[in-house]
């Protein structure tokens, strides 16, 4: 893990467990700033001294010598303190979504709740709903969270589990004895999340070596089998790793078996077997024999079956065998397909880096365009003005001509509860491109949340629906909603939906992209930056949009400058032609 993230990660702690314990909100606010600059700072937090750490926005002269003494002793005494002073069950609280550590402190306080069995125990008795701020529709939200959480277990996301995959990759290629290694399983799918990790390694020699190397790497917490084959590890982070070794000869039959799904291996056996063959983890095979037909390659065994490889991102099931089989495998979207990020935050609301960084960050990328889409005025905390938004829209025409890429000024408004936007039409109109999004009242019911959206789908200068599910993985549920009517409505007026891929929220997610394909709708795969290093995950975004089926086509960031102007103009015309 980058030593920014695990920083941030102790500054983060700190907050969360002030604000439980009921401490100084400002110091709270503080910590909370400081941890989201650490984790988008550019430089490594352990190259810096005590100036160089100062020099990191919100962070000042105390939060730089907690930081020192993480690098130092790997441990702040302060984030001890508070951890003593406070029950561990308590602490677990902090992971339930929609709770947060004011209204953990608040229960502790009020109803002496300090772990997850005495909250069921309040929620099963309608306690909660007698504190104040709360009600029915709390303590039903809260229950709900609680379901979602236990239903998904300790599922790992795709992002911190590819990092740890990546990283052990890398390590296993520079053994002697192994000639390949990959990852498989539903990390190879690009699922949104994952419960372990599957490595696959190619060594004829010495097995044992390679495994031994594996069970003694420095992130490694506990083995849980070492076996000349197969073992299996749980890294300091708490995520088990499964290492596989099979020989060079059967690489392609392992990988492709090993990657799954269950039910795309299944569908594919039975090709086999129709075809006379036997498919297996060591190969195909002429049925009752041992003569291998494909082994060595995935594109081998599938040619062999009469079919095209077939992307691990689509190996769901869900007809792209049938599609395969008949020639009408979709071109999938890639990275390099995407012409630029129209989703893209600054220092001027609640991003960490400046327009000309950011903007720059974006060149680099080798994008033709981007977009600096800022908050809007309706949500108070980022204090936008009229005033900033002009001053903006003035900078970035100078940014534009330095850095040799199409700016388009824009803003990402909030959709309010009746479905009304930041700002009145006329000063909308001055905007390039204009991203809307729900940041409160998710709870909402499902008619009322599809009225909002399609209200803001049909305003005529909304361009994008943002994070349309508002949906963060693993600590708020996806909002409730008639995805057929939204998405209709977004096909019928031309309102892309963002593919947000901030690895907390890759939403849509690949279902709901399936089915508003389905119904014709545009998408844009932005990333929601709000820091340069948040570029770079774009690639998230895209792998959930190829889960659902998505090709350049349809994804309006993959056009051409001039295709995505006129895009963008369209509504805006008719507007003009109606008033006048």
């Amino acid at each position: 893990m980058r030593s920014n993230e695990v920083a941030a990660r102790a500054l983060s702690e700190m907050a969360d467990l002030i604000a439980i314990s009921g401490g100084d909100p400002y110091r709270v606010r503080s910590y909370e700033k400081a941890a989201r600059s650490v984790a988008g700072y550019h430089l490594d937090v352990d190259t810096l001294d005590r100036k160089g750490l100062m020099a990191i926005p919100a962070v000042g002269a105390h939060t730089a010598d907690r930081l020192l003494e993480l690098r130092r002793t790997g441990r702040i005494a302060g984030l001890e303190e508070l951890h003593a002073q406070l029950p561990a069950g308590l602490r677990s609280l902090l992971g339930i979504p929609g709770l947060g550590p004011r209204r953990a402190h608040q229960v502790y306080q009020e109803l002496g709740i300090s772990s997850m069995p005495e909250l069921m125990t309040a929620l099963h008795d309608e306690r909660l709903r007698t504190l104040k701020g709360w009600g029915e529709t709390s303590e039903r939200n809260l229950a709900q969270a609680i379901r979602g959480m236990q239903e998904s277990g300790r599922r790992i996301p795709l992002a911190v589990a590819l990092d740890i995959a990546e990283g052990l990759v890398a390590a296993l290629t520079t053994v002697p004895q192994v000639s390949r290694a990959d990852y498989a399983g539903s990390l190879r799918r690009m699922r949104d999340t994952v419960g372990d990790i599957d490595l696959l390694v190619a060594a004829d020699d010495d097995p044992e070596t390679v495994m031994d190397l594996f069970c003694a790497l420095p992130l490694v917490d506990r083995v849980l089998a070492h076996g000349p084959t197969k073992s299996s590890i749980v890294t300091t982070q708490g995520i088990q790793v499964d290492l596989r070794v099979v020989p060079a000869s059967s690489w392609g039959a392992a990988l492709l078996y090993f990657t799954g799904s269950k039910a795309h291996n299944i569908h594919i056996r039975k090709l086999a077997v129709r075809a006379g063959r036997k498919l297996s983890e060591y190969g195909l095979f002429v049925a009752g024999t041992e003569q291998p037909v494909a082994a060595a390659t995935e594109s081998e065994i599938y040619e062999a079956l009469g079919l095209p490889w077939i992307p691990p991102t689509l190996r769901e099931d869900r007809g792209e065998v049938e599609a395969a089989a008949a020639g009408r495998l979709p071109r999938l979207v890639e990275v390099t397909d995407l012409r630029g990020d129209l989703h893209m935050h600054t220092d001027l609301t609640d991003g960490l880096a400046s327009a000309a960084d950011m903007i720059a960050a974006a060149a680099r990328h080798g994008y033709r365009y981007c977009a600096i889409t800022d908050h809007a005025p309706q949500l108070a905390m980022q204090r936008m003005t009229r005033e900033k938004a002009l001053a903006q829209r003035r900078e970035l025409r100078e940014l534009a001509s330095k850095h040799g890429i199409a700016v388009l000024h824009g803003s990402e408004l909030n959709i309010a509860a009746d479905g009304t936007l930041d700002w009145d039409d006329e000063f909308l109109a001055g905007f390039d491109i204009l991203v809307a999004s729900v940041h409160s009242h998710f709870d909402q019911s499902p008619r009322a949340m599809t009225r909002r959206l399609i209200t803001a789908i049909e305003h005529p200068y909304v361009d994008i629906i943002g994070h349309p599910t508002t949906r963060i993985l693993g600590r708020r549920p996806s909002i409730e909603f008639d995805a057929d009517a939204v998405f209709t409505a977004a096909a019928a007026t031309g309102t892309a939906l963002e593919i947000n891929a901030f690895p907390d929220r890759l939403d849509l997610d690949d279902e709901l992209i399936w089915r508003a394909r389905e119904l014709g709708v545009a998408f844009a795969i932005d990333t929601d930056a709000h820091a340069v290093p948040h570029l770079d995950h774009m690639r998230f975004g895209v792998a959930t949009a190829q889960r659902g089926w998505t090709e350049a086509s349809q994804v309006v960031n993959a056009w051409p400058l001039r295709r995505l102007r006129g895009f963008l103009a369209k509504r805006r015309r008719c507007v003009s032609a109606q008033r006048a």
